[in-house]
């Protein structure tokens, strides 16, 4: 018997800083001024800049950099007005955060339904909509897969339902040309070190809306220094709410901001490198009889980090693929485990919230396996990858 291969690559390394983040950072830390505001300085700091160019580049009024994607939602959802006690409907595949920043709120949670493809399911959506009569919708784009935004957005609209969207897993994705993030009242965005852009930590409220924003500034906490933001809402709005706006020291800090400004200038080209691996894994893995990969319309334009797969095999085979992957390298999450490991909780395993029916995601989510990506892939790694796994799902049928 020939000696089985062993995928020797960490698939949780990520591509170098640009030369152009470590200049940055360094020049952040000779002047010991890491904290975003400065009572003397002038304007042109990074935070304030990478506002400005993540605004551009979205064709937004305003970003307001936070302290992680997380914050982002929380803060978004507040400074929207939603409250405690208010029903918001968040669609069941998505990341511990996302449901954790509606707990910190106080909201009553009501989950939507997702298809095979992971996406949410509209006529669930509707029926919920209808159901619960909910102040916003919480859209996240879990693991960079995302349905018709046109719909979901004209159905919010209808019902007069805010749409918030989670887009800690697809900067740089678009619908029809549009990019995602630009659909609701806002859109918000993670800076983590496995997203798009690394900045280690993190977040980005994207919005046109004017008294949101200014909110947002104040709620973040920026002690009266309005002025130091790239985007800056009008004046007589800061001014109207700052007595009563809490500060609640969710800024983003210098330092995380000079790495991460660089970053966005070439987002472009390294989405292209990530949707060319994805690409790679995907016609690899096609055709497995056993294995089902999400499929996707063609107005959709991926900015993938992972892969996600769906095998069609009983738990206890499931469970013996992605031990015998993780002995040859290859780390598979696995989200329908019994409990959650790394990033992988599921609804049922959130028990702040009331448990709720859901047989088509429960469906989904019990053979849904993950796969971390990283941009640097070649081809060769990416074969490898393929061969090790459709090899042990074909050892479970020897």
């Amino acid at each position: 018997m020939s000696e089985r291969k062993v995928f020797s690559i960490p698939l949780t390394r990520v591509a170098p800083l640009p030369q152009k983040s470590l200049d940055n950072a360094m020049n952040v830390l000779a002047s010991g001024q890491l904290f975003r505001y400065g009572e003397t300085r002038a304007d042109g700091q990074f935070v304030a800049q990478l506002e400005t160019a993540f605004a551009a580049y979205h064709g937004k009024k305003y970003a307001i950099c936070v302290n992680s994607g997380g914050g982002a939602i929380t803060l978004a959802l507040r400074c929207a007005g939603v409250s405690s006690g208010d029903t918001v409907l968040l669609n069941a595949f998505t990341l511990a955060p996302v449901p954790g920043s509606l707990a910190n709120i106080g909201c009553s949670i009501e989950l939507v339904e997702i298809t095979e493809n992971l996406i949410v399911d509209l006529d669930h959506l509707a029926s919920q909509i209808e159901a619960h009569r909910p102040k916003a919708f919480l859209l996240s784009h879990m693991r960079g897969h995302f349905g018709n935004m046109e719909e979901v957005a004209n159905l919010c609209r209808k019902h007069d339902v805010l749409l918030i969207e989670d887009c800690a897993h697809t900067l740089g994705a678009r619908w029809d040309g549009r990019l995602l993030g630009t659909f609701g009242i806002a859109g918000c965005f993670s800076l983590q070190t496995y997203k798009q852009i690394n900045a280690g930590e993190g977040g980005v409220i994207l919005t046109d809306d004017d008294h949101l924003a200014a909110k947002a500034v104040l709620m973040s906490g920026s002690y009266e220094l309005h002025q130091q933001h790239g985007c800056i809402p009008p004046t007589d709005l800061l001014n109207h709410y700052s007595p009563t706006i809490p500060n609640f020291s969710m800024r983003l800090n210098e330092l995380s901001a000079a790495v991460a400004l660089p970053q966005l200038e070439d987002l472009e080209q390294r989405n292209a490198s990530w949707r060319a691996v994805y690409a790679a894994i995907e016609s690899g893995l096609n055709g497995v009889s056993c294995l089902r990969l999400p499929s996707h319309s063609s107005a959709v334009e991926l900015a993938p980090t992972s892969i996600q797969f769906i095998i069609k095999k009983p738990r206890e085979d499931i469970e013996t693929f992605v031990a015998h992957c993780a002995k040859r390298g290859v780390m598979l999450k696995w989200f329908g485990a019994s409990s959650p490991k790394g990033f992988t909780s599921v609804h049922r395993h959130w028990k702040y919230i009331e448990p709720q029916s859901l047989e088509a995601t429960n469906r989904t989510l019990s053979g849904l396996c993950d796969l971390r990506l990283p941009s640097t892939l070649t081809p060769e790694d990416c074969r490898l990858l393929c061969e090790i796994m459709i090899e042990e799902l074909q050892a479970l049928d020897a």
